[in-house]
């Protein structure tokens, strides 16, 4: 049983009047809206690059939207409630628990002032440090400052921005599993909450061994007492099935289910987030998004550095639990789930349970793992894994792994889903690649040649870097004679688009504050996840599988074509034409 305050677990619809409103023509990223009855209506046209105006004129009304003359979809005025909570009388307190470590310094107050920049957070609020360093309100701000950066597309007041985000940022000493610290904290808080209705978002940005603790010290001495608390955690959900199931148990002593906000930062990629639009949006797409026209669809993952800092950590998880089980895997579920009923959190997460729960138990000669080795190139050497001083010199650990998986339905019955991931290679990238079935009966194969696969239509979704969607296909190149040319179709984000992409956590805390969780991991989810990967670890690490050994900065090890091959397929992304 849950120990917060009744009124911090209380149901979707009662959160809608607790949650704090974000003011509505200053935040473009506000994806949650609420409609309920009310006689206040706004009208407003939002263009492309965020911005607002009441006067444009309509090309052509084809229904209740409007399309202007620029391309841009507009949607006619929206009702809004007229009581979510008054926002005067209403406060969200964000606590970043470890506010020390790198991920808080580099990824979450950032994020949270650029939310802060854009409008995006209410009119009060409050941020605090909490750490077992000792430091002072003024050094957390000096410490937080030097990463700050203002967005590129408007830097407009950016030094008087920072100031002012700064005087919201507080410290507060402690150690995670001290009730009296945390009281402490509570006190602090209540002070600048001020007597409002108090909402409390706390980020847990600490290992996984002293969640529990810092979970109960929060639940028990710093929880809200008359509005909503949530909790932000962070990977990894355990190591197993067992540690997972063990770390969910632990947490729900604690915090109801839907207090509990798994972060997957994948999850909150622009392109990631596109998916669904992209595919339940374009009628082109949809009814090709089976097994009657896809051969194979491939997730890669690739780094172009080692494990250079985190070598320790990173031996006792290895590339398939850092990447594939959480990242890749989530990544799938969207893309191969079922039209949910509707956009609620609760029906999409649903549906990717359903496609987890339909794949066919992973083997291990359906997976493929590498360690880099020290190489020498352009006169400059290169370390190998086990040269990091924090990881063992006998480690088997894998820095790369490629998979094979299958999903067991109608849709997606015998399509291959490859999935590969690593550290140390050729490139940087993260990308989805859908190849399609040959065309039975081509007029053109004899101006094709004999490689059909080059012939063959291929839809690529890069999420990083240089976001772009782009589709391959055939096309005759100009002249008299009749020759065919493979071109690209291309959506590159950054030319269509003059708005910078936010960065993920900037969406993911966004969406804690607004109680929308669509985009984080309910457990269920995790439990079907680690059930797919738990037997296949269990088995590499009991039998000692020794990783086959790929040169720093290559394209990783050559079992991995060996793998995609046993299925007819070539890895999109070591082809003439990527």
């Amino acid at each position: 049983m849950a120990t917060f305050s009744p009124s911090s677990s209380s149901s979707s619809s009662s959160l809608l009047h607790q949650r704090t409103a974000i003011p509505p023509k200053q935040c473009f990223y506000s994806r949650k809206l609420s409609l309920q009855q009310s006689t206040k209506r706004v009208s407003a046209v939002h263009l492309q690059d965020g911005a607002s105006t009441k006067k444009l004129s309509p090309v052509k009304a084809d229904g209740p939207a409007t399309i202007l003359k620029d391309g841009i979809l507009s949607i006619p005025s929206v009702t809004l409630p007229e009581e979510t909570i008054d926002k005067d009388n209403s406060t969200v307190s964000i606590t970043v628990v470890g506010a020390s470590g790198d991920l808080a310094k580099k990824k979450i107050f950032p994020a949270l002032f650029a939310l802060f920049y854009e409008g995006c957070l209410p009119k009060h609020f409050t941020i605090f440090g909490y750490a077992r360093s000792k430091m002072s309100d003024a050094e957390l701000r000096t410490m937080v400052s030097k990463t700050l950066t203002c967005r590129i597309d408007q830097r407009e007041n950016c030094g008087e921005k920072m100031e002012q985000f700064l005087e919201r940022c507080f410290y507060h000493p402690g150690q995670y599993d001290s009730q009296q610290n945390f009281l402490e904290l509570d006190k602090k808080l209540k002070e600048h909450e001020d007597g409002r209705v108090a909402n409390r978002l706390f980020y847990l940005s600490i290992p996984p061994n002293i969640f529990i603790d810092a979970v109960k010290c929060a639940s028990t001495s710093a929880s809200a007492a008359n509005g909503w608390t949530r909790v932000i955690v962070e990977k990894p959900f355990g190591r197993d099935s067992e540690s997972s199931a063990a770390l969910t148990r632990s947490l729900k002593q604690y915090l109801d289910e839907d207090q509990i906000f798994r972060i997957d930062h994948y999850l909150g990629k622009e392109l990631v987030e596109n998916l669904s639009v992209l595919r339940f949006s374009n009628l082109i797409f949809e009814p090709l998004w089976s097994r009657q026209y896809i051969r194979n669809v491939q997730f890669i993952f690739a780094e172009d550095f080692g494990t250079e800092g985190r070598g320790g950590y990173f031996d006792n998880y290895g590339i398939i639990r850092d990447i594939m089980q959480n990242h890749l895997l989530q990544i799938l579920a969207l893309f191969a789930m079922e039209t949910p009923v509707s956009l609620d959190a609760e029906d999409i997460r649903n549906e990717k349970v359903k496609v987890l729960r339909s794949m066919r138990p992973l083997r291990v000669e359906d997976v493929v793992t590498g360690q880099y080795k020290s190489h020498t190139r352009g006169g400059v050497k290169y370390p190998a894994y086990t040269d990091d001083k924090t990881v063992p010199n006998d480690s088997l650990t894998p820095t790369f792994a490629a998979a094979a998986l299958f999903i067991d339905n109608a849709r997606w019955d015998g399509v291959p889903f490859l999935m590969k991931a690593g550290k140390a290679l050729h490139d940087r990238r993260a990308e989805i690649r859908v190849q399609f079935r040959h065309v039975p009966g081509n007029l053109y194969n004899k101006n094709i040649g004999t490689d059909l696969d080059e012939a063959t239509n291929e839809l690529v979704i890069r999420v990083q870097p240089d976001e772009a969607i782009y589709l391959k296909i055939n096309n005759k190149v100009p002249g008299l004679g009749m020759r065919l040319d493979r071109s690209n179709l291309n959506l590159l984000y950054a030319a269509r688009y003059a708005k910078e992409i936010p960065d993920a956590y900037e969406r993911l805390l966004l969406d804690a504050i607004e109680g929308e969780r669509r985009l984080f991991i309910r457990s269920d989810e995790l439990d079907a996840a680690w059930s797919l990967f738990t037997p296949v670890l269990k088995e590499l690490e009991e039998k000692k599988i020794v990783p086959e050994y790929y040169p720093y900065g290559s394209r990783g090890p050559v079992g991995s074509h060996y793998l995609a091959a046993r299925y007819k397929v070539r890895w999109g992304d070591v082809g003439s034409e990527q």
